[in-house]
């Protein structure tokens, strides 16, 4: 099941589908799964395709599953996470594929050997119900997998299996440093991109906003230096050595690396971003958050997360709204 199939749930569960898996395809929202029932998922952008998937409201669940994936936005863990344990096989998992690093958290609700960690490394947009664009290249669709637990889930090769479905997967030994990769992306390009209101090819193009990318991803290179924790490689380019910069020579280079970088991406718009136009909370505190509540636990100051956080919480509150002219409470 993929619990909160929105645009990435909703094409990861196309892929499976056409590609001969079976999953149901779980959302709250009526419109969307209607569309997807009358019509099957449509997938736009980079890819298109069309494909019949088994779509429900949460009402309409039954039975138990072995395996869960979780793409709901993770402020919600907690009583979404308690709401499906009576769906969840004694043996069953949960496979978040969330921003952050909510492992934690869902371990302490149904044990850590029921709980497996995926970063997704592509990005999508909900168009109009049933109707998802893919916004990343299709040379982009990877998975790592990991867990916190000594002893993962036996359903390992089921869950890699069934992600193959869609795109290579990497067994992770280093988790954590894979998260901070993932979080490290996040808080740079999905913060900008919430802040500016743009996609993360407009915020690495733009010079201004291209700074303060840079400084974020600094941050958290620090914060992961303090903590001892080795950030991993990206689809097999390692970003610290790419982007991290102690002089002026490698900062200016690691200034020019950005954008291409970022190019295979530059057409996503953040979550975030997408949430704040619908009036919606956003997942800030726990991506540029994390960032800030890491910093503090390990003594490094992070005042360009800070700041991100501020803004794009003042956004939700009606006080902001995206754009450019926000780069002035950045400099």
């Amino acid at each position: 099941m993929i619990y909160g199939a929105g645009s990435l749930g909703t094409i990861l569960g196309a892929f499976i589908t056409k590609n001969g898996g079976q999953v149901d395809l779980v959302n709250r929202n009526k419109a969307h799964v209607e569309a997807l029932k009358a019509n099957g998922a449509t997938i736009t952008g980079t890819l298109e395709f069309n494909q019949k998937v088994n779509a429900m409201t949460p009402d309409e669940m039954t039975g138990v599953y072995d395996i869960i994936f979780l793409m709901t936005k993770q402020q919600h863990n907690p009583e979404v996470v308690a709401s499906l344990k009576p769906f969840l096989a004694v043996d069953g998992v949960i496979v978040t594929l969330q921003n952050g690093l909510p492992e934690l958290q869902i371990g302490e609700i149904v044990g850590d050997e029921r709980v497996l960690g995926c970063t997704v490394a592509w990005g999508a947009t909900m168009k109009e119900p049933g109707v998802c664009e893919l916004t990343s290249s299709p040379d982009s669709l990877t998975f790592s997998l990991g867990s916190l637990s000594s002893k993962p889930s036996a359903h390992l090769g089921d869950v890699k299996a069934l992600l193959e479905l869609m795109g290579p997967v990497e067994l992770d030994s280093n988790f954590v440093g894979n998260r901070w990769s993932k979080l490290l992306i996040n808080a740079s390009f999905s913060g900008m991109s919430a802040v500016m209101g743009c996609t993360f090819g407009e915020a690495a193009a733009d010079k201004s906003s291209r700074r303060i990318v840079q400084a974020i991803i600094k941050e958290c290179i620090e914060v992961c230096k303090a903590a001892g924790i080795r950030i991993e490689p990206i689809q097999g380019k390692d970003v610290v050595k790419l982007l991290d910069f102690n002089g002026p020579i490698k900062k200016a280079i690691s200034f020019m690396i950005i954008p291409i970088a970022i190019r295979k991406h530059a057409l996503l718009k953040a979550s975030m971003l997408q949430d704040l136009e619908k009036g919606k909370k956003t997942e800030v505190d726990a991506i540029n958050g994390v960032v800030c509540a890491f910093g503090r636990k390990v003594g490094v100051p992070t005042p360009m997360n800070d700041k991100v956080v501020e803004i794009i919480h003042k956004a939700e509150e009606g006080k902001l709204s995206p754009g450019r002219s926000n780069l002035e409470l950045l400099a």
